[in-house]
């Protein structure tokens, strides 16, 4: 009986550990990322101020090599609202490089929510925030290249 309680004990003490650290989470899937580019994938998650230009800005930024179609990366769950931009930044260069026009990215890109670049620039962070109590795990994020 002894055992018992003390497994049940235990048990309960894992799940509300496993919880805990996932309350304090987020996971991030990329997709589409091309694998015949070189580089490095920039994962930036950003509060309002700096997104989506000023890439020292971000609050946590994570690097991955682009070897495989799709990445899982986690972040420490903010408390404001925030937003995620996904850069493959094939030159190294750690800003978003552009083409001949000096307008127009030349690397493939991604933002939360689905939101993209138009004719109007970059994505407002209104349109690609999201309220930390509102993830939906895991926040899904395609890469949109040139």
């Amino acid at each position: 009986m002894k055992n018992k309680i003390r497994y049940s004990t235990f048990a309960g003490v894992m799940l509300t550990m496993a919880n805990t650290v996932h309350a304090h989470s987020i996971e991030v899937k990329i997709n589409g990322i091309d694998t015949e580019r070189s580089g490095q994938i920039m994962v930036m998650l950003f509060a309002q101020e700096g997104f989506p230009i000023k890439h020292d800005k971000a609050i946590q930024t994570r690097y991955l090599t682009p070897d495989t179609p799709s990445h899982q990366v986690t972040f420490t769950r903010p408390k404001t609202n925030f937003a995620v931009k996904v850069l493959h930044d094939e030159d190294n260069s750690g800003k978003t490089s552009k083409n001949w026009t000096g307008i127009i990215p030349s690397e493939g890109l991604g933002f939360s929510n689905g939101v993209t670049i138009s004719w109007r620039g970059a994505p407002k962070f209104s349109d690609a925030k999201i309220h930390p109590d509102s993830v939906s795990e895991p926040i899904e994020i395609t890469i949109r290249y040139p």
